[in-house]
């Protein structure tokens, strides 16, 4: 199993897992956002999946992508322990250190 830490630290896998909270894709309908090969994004879903951030199912031929909730959650359980306040507050410290 895949680290999920590891799995977000690519760009493009962020942009994948923010594309499947808005639905459910198959890797045709999210390699349309990218400018990268169909086999690539196989290898990208491949990574997330097994680093149990995304689930797939099956209908006939089609694979179909979506959000793991709960790990995502899991995860941002995590940074808000981590900061011992809420996230809007993270927000705010990091929109402050930009301004800095």
């Amino acid at each position: 199993m895949e680290s999920s830490w590891k799995a977000i630290s690519d760009d493009s896998r962020r942009q994948i897992l923010l594309l499947l909270k808005k639905k459910e894709m198959t890797p045709t309908e999210i390699a349309q956002h990218f400018k990268f090969s169909q086999p690539a994004v196989s290898s990208h879903l491949r990574i997330l999946k097994s680093s149990d951030l995304i689930r797939e199912k099956k209908i006939g031929k089609n694979r179909i992508y979506s959000l793991n909730t709960e790990k995502t959650y899991e995860m941002m359980k995590f940074f808000a322990s981590m900061w011992g306040y809420n996230l809007k507050s993270l927000k705010e410290l990091l929109e402050n250190e930009q301004k800095n």
